[in-house]
C-alpha cells in the first residue's frame, strides 16, 4: 500500500496564541531565558515536552550543578566562584528548600549535587512567580514562516495543535530542534560523530559514611575502583567503563552514579537524533544501570545493602544537533582561556570527552573562558536566537561549554538579547552584545 494516498489528519480545531518571546524548552537555559525576558515586561510563553522544567539537569538525572567555580591544582584551595547572576540565583533558591548540597570535590575542582523533584518545584515558582505562560506537554512540530523570519512555532498538545507565535523564538531545545525545522545551518558533532549518552542513576541503602571514609571526598573515583572495574570486565560483566563518578546527595543513604557508556550493539556511538538509535540507548542504558548497581554492591564499601532508587526519564544527551552561529567557540579558546570582547557567559568547566572505557579531562587551571554572543545567533534566518548546549562550538569545545551553569548563564544572556530585539524593533544578529553585557552586568553576573 502506498502511504502517499493517506490523507494528514488531526480534525481537532487548532488554537493560537501570541507571545512577545517564545522559549521552547524548559531546561536551565530555557527557564533563564524565560524568567529574564518576563523581567523586561515581556509577554513569553515557554514550551515544554515533559510534566516539569529541568531539561538534562532533571529528565537526565544529571544532577550536579556544574561550572561554578575555578579548577585548581593549589594546596588548601577552596570553591572560588567565578559564575554569578542567574545561576547562582538558581542554586541559592534550591540552597533555601534544602534541594542542594554543599560544594564536593570533582578531580580539580568542585560541583554541587541537587535534589531533581526540588528543581522542578523551584523552576514552577520561579516561572509562576515572574508570569511566565508555561505549556507543559507540549512538543514543537513546526516552524511558522513569514518570508525568512521565524514567527513562532507550531506544537502537538493533548488538546490539539497550538500555533504560537512570537516577535523572538528562543531554540533552547537542546538540540536545535527549532533550527532543524526552519531548515537553518546546523552541524551535528565531530563530522557527525557525538559523545556517547548516558544512563545516570541513584543508589539508595548506601552507608555513605562508611563509603567517603574509604574513598575519600572526590566524587571521581580512584584507580582501586578503576581497577576492580577492568577486572569484571575481563570476567566478562557488561560494565564497559571503568572511571567512574559517584556523588553523595542531599538525600541520606544516597549516591548519584554517573557510570554508564552506552553504544550500539555495533559499537558505534549512538545519535540520538535517530529514532532507532535513541530507543537503543535507553534499553542499553538500563540494562548497564542494573550491572553498575550490582557491581557497586558487591565491591564499594558502604554499598552492601544499596538498590537502585531512580533511574534517568531518559539518558543523558551530551551533544546532538548544534547551531551554525556568526561565531563558533573553538577548542583552542578553551584551553587558551579567550576572553572575549562580546563575551556574555563564564566558564571555567574542563573539556570533558565521554569516549573509550574512561572520560578524557582537560583542565583549565585557576581561570576561565567567556562564550560570545555571536554563538547563540544563526547565520541566516530572521527572529531566532538559541540558548544552551546547541550553541556553536566545535566539538571538544562544547564538551566544557555545555554544562548546567553555563546553559543557565546562556539562557539570561539571550532572554535580555530577545527583550533588546523586541524592544528595538531589530534582529537579533543586529542587537549590541554590549548591550546585553550592560544588562548582565545590571543583573549582578560577572562579566569580564
Amino acid at each position: 500500500m502506498n502511504i502517499m494516498n493517506f490523507e494528514d489528519v488531526d480534525r481537532r480545531p487548532a488554537l493560537r496564541r501570541v507571545s512577545d518571546v517564545l522559549v521552547v524548552g524548559g531546561g536551565a537555559a530555557g527557564v533563564a531565558a524565560a524568567a529574564t525576558a518576563r523581567r523586561q515586561g515581556l509577554q513569553v510563553t515557554l514550551l515544554e515536552k515533559y510534566g516539569f522544567c529541568g531539561g538534562g539537569a532533571v529528565a537526565g538525572l544529571s544532577g550536579t550543578v556544574c561550572g561554578l567555580y575555578l579548577a585548581t591544582e593549589r594546596a588548601g584551595a577552596r570553591p572560588e566562584q567565578v559564575v554569578f547572576g542567574f545561576a547562582d540565583e538558581f542554586v541559592r533558591a534550591l540552597d533555601a528548600r534544602g534541594g542542594i548540597a554543599p560544594p564536593v570535590r570533582y578531580g580539580r575542582t568542585w560541583t554541587r549535587v541537587h535534589d531533581p523533584l526540588i528543581w522542578r518545584d523551584t523552576a514552577d515558582d520561579l516561572l509562576a512567580a515572574e508570569g511566565v505562560t508555561v505549556i507543559y506537554h507540549a512538543l514543537a512540530t513546526r516552524v511558522l514562516l513569514d518570508g525568512d523570519r521565524i514567527a513562532g512555532v507550531s506544537a502537538w498538545t493533548k488538546q490539539g495543535r497550538v500555533d504560537i507565535e512570537a516577535a523572538i523564538t528562543v531554540d533552547a531545545s537542546g538540540d536545535a530542534d527549532v533550527v532543524a525545522m526552519a531548515g537553518l545551518g546546523s552541524f551535528v558533532g565531530d563530522d557527525g560523530h557525538v559523545q556517547n549518552p548516558t544512563m545516570i542513576f541513584r543508589l539508595l541503602g548506601v552507608d555513605v559514611a562508611r563509603f567517603r571514609a574509604e574513598y575519600g571526598d572526590d566524587t571521581i573515583m580512584g584507580e582501586a575502583v578503576s581497577a576492580a572495574l577492568r577486572r569484571a570486565q575481563a570476567a566478562g560483566r557488561p560494565l564497559p567503563r571503568s572511571k567512574v563518578w559517584l556523588f553523595p546527595t542531599t538525600r541520606p543513604g544516597e549516591l548519584l552514579c554517573n557510570c554508564t557508556r552506552i553504544t550500539g550493539a555495533d559499537g558505534r556511538e549512538l545519535d540520538p537524533l535517530r529514532f532507532a538509535d535513541f530507543t537503543e540507548a535507553e534499553i542499553e542504558g538500563r540494562r548497564q544501570v542494573h550491572a553498575y548497581a550490582a557491581f557497586i554492591r558487591d565491591h564499594l564499601v558502604g554499598c552492601e545493602q544499596a538498590f537502585v532508587n531512580d533511574t534517568g526519564v531518559q539518558v543523558g544527551i551530551r551533544q546532538s544537533r548544534q547551531v551554525q552561529g556568526t561565531a563558533r567557540l573553538l577548542n583552542a579558546d578553551v584551553v587558551a582561556a579567550r576572553k572575549f570582547d562580546d563575551g556574555i557567559a563564564r566558564s571555567p568547566w574542563p573539556i570533558e570527552l565521554h569516549a573509550g572505557d574512561r572520560p578524557k579531562v582537560e583542565w583549565i587551571l585557576d581561570d576561565y573562558y567567556t562564550v560570545p554572543y555571536g554563538c547563540f545567533v544563526p547565520t541566516a534566518g530572521e527572529g531566532l536566537l538559541v540558548a544552551g548546549r546547541c550553541l556553536s562550538a566545535e566539538h571538544e569545545a562544547v564538551a566544557s561549554a555545555r554544562v548546567t551553569a553555563q546553559c543557565f548563564s546562556y539562557g539570561q544572556a539571550i532572554g535580555h538579547a530577545a527583550a533588546l530585539a523586541v524592544r528595538d524593533r531589530r534582529q537579533p544578529r543586529a542587537v549590541d552584545a554590549a548591550a546585553v553585557r550592560d544588562a548582565l552586568r545590571r543583573d549582578g553576573a560577572a562579566i569580564n
